[in-house]
């Protein structure tokens, strides 16, 4: 397994080896021992799915706050996406900036965003399957978002003009009046 870091400190790329033959193929997604061999320790508590039918389905900006602030490992298992980490961490040399890498289920690439980073996604094909650890339960009281298309955070979204959006997510504030930052 390869553990490839981004041009965010913490948020890393991480890339299982493959074993393929006749059959198809086997991959290990998560270890315990080689997380922690790279310093990617975590006791994962709840593991999520989402379906998204259609191409340029936009899922975030989301992050909860402390006591629940929630560390995820994002791997796709139907199609491809955009995947994005937004640092709101006040005070950070990176605070603001974003890190945005294409994940896909052919790839088998994984993103390991930790607390402190608003998470999205963009989905890429029709159908896609998205799966993640937390290592914090769902907190509805903690959930908290900014706004996917905020200009000052320059995300070049795939489908910015004809994106499909939650109601909840259009109405997310901008990072320069969001709350309960980090």
């Amino acid at each position: 397994m390869q553990v490839i870091p981004t041009s965010l400190p913490d948020v890393q790329l991480v890339v299982p080896k493959r074993f393929g033959d006749a059959r198809g193929y086997f991959v290990e997604t998560w270890s315990e021992r080689t997380f922690a061999r790279h310093g990617l320790e975590r006791r994962w508590v709840q593991d999520n799915q989402s379906l998204s039918a259609t191409p340029g389905t936009v899922r975030g900006l989301h992050y909860q706050i402390e006591p629940d602030a929630q560390t995820k490992l994002v791997r796709v298992l139907r199609g491809r996406i955009l995947d994005v980490a937004v640092d709101i961490r006040r005070g950070s040399a990176t605070f603001g900036r974003h890190v945005a890498v294409e994940l896909s289920a052919d790839g088998l690439e994984q993103l390991f965003v930790p607390a402190g980073f608003a998470h999205g996604f963009c989905t890429l094909e029709p159908d896609t399957i998205v799966a993640y650890k937390v290592d914090a339960f769902y907190s509805h009281e903690r959930e908290r978002a900014i706004l996917w298309n905020d200009p000052a955070l320059g995300i070049d979204w795939p489908a910015m003009a004809g994106a499909v959006v939650s109601d909840k997510d259009a109405a997310a504030p901008p990072l320069a009046t969001a709350v309960d930052l980090f």
